[in-house]
């Protein structure tokens, strides 16, 4: 079978862009991980990861010569890549280089994909809780506005599949990370002093606050934990699970 994956309406338009996100099936990695796997640092096997990556570069199109990624420690430092290669510590990449493809890895948290169509640039950030309460996504559309001289108001946006917000309850001591503003929109107080956190909606209002107009964005209607014939979610799997990637880039047609 081969690699199943979602690709946003909302690039679907441009010819020399690739964005998707994967999902579980189509690999060849056995157990909690079946089947499309692409995390390298789960305990599935580094022969199977490597597998599944070039069965998804095949399907998609894509040299995994080509590829940007990172070890995401849950931070907010950005790289602007200049070239492939496997990195640390970053949970976000800007680029304005043909033929390379951002990757960000989820299973729970979101991936969000950013498109500049006037100046052929891109942007992949992970957003878990600690990235969304540092403001990541707006970091991120900051710096493609920096480097590339990006217009908000022009860009387009992907928030992909993540835990949603009925099923991510929290504790007092994550939802007082978020600023004021944010917590009163996007965590909803419950009866036993918990929060039902909607990280979906956190990384939305981000862009909104960045310029990036509602008509711009598109939004999953998935969901990592309650899907789980499509997605591997951290949580429902008490962390003995694979990775999803998320990835865009500008190839040379």
């Amino acid at each position: 079978m081969a690699p199943k994956y979602i690709v946003p309406e909302c690039f679907r338009e441009f010819s020399d862009l690739i964005a998707l996100q994967s999902t579980r099936t189509g690999g060849v990695s056995e157990g909690p991980y079946s089947s499309l796997n692409l995390g390298i640092n789960t305990l599935d096997t580094a022969e199977r990861v490597h597998e599944n990556t070039l069965r998804l570069c095949a399907s998609a199109g894509i040299n995994p010569t080509r590829i940007v990624s990172s070890v995401q420690v849950h931070g907010t430092e950005i790289l602007t890549a200049e070239n492939p290669g496997s990195y640390h510590g970053y949970d976000a990449f800007i680029t304005d280089k043909k033929n390379l493809f951002l990757c960000i890895l989820t299973a729970d948290c979101y991936p969000v994909l950013i498109f500049d169509p006037r100046h052929q640039a891109t942007g992949a950030v992970h957003a878990g809780w600690k990235g969304s309460a540092g403001r990541i996504v707006m970091k991120t559309i900051a710096a493609m506005q920096k480097n590339f001289n990006s217009l908000p108001a022009e860009c387009l946006a992907y928030i992909g599949t993540g835990i949603s917000s009925d099923i991510y309850e929290v504790g007092d001591e994550i939802a007082k990370e978020f600023p004021p503003e944010n917590s009163r929109r996007s965590l909803f107080s419950m009866e036993d002093n918990k929060y039902m956190l909607d990280l979906g909606t956190v990384n939305f209002q981000q862009m909104l606050d960045s310029g990036i107009p509602a008509s711009n964005i598109e939004r999953s209607q998935f969901c990592s934990y309650r899907d789980s014939g499509m997605f591997y979610s951290y949580r429902r799997d008490n962390g003995t699970t694979g990775r999803m990637v998320s990835l865009i880039g500008v190839r040379t047609l």
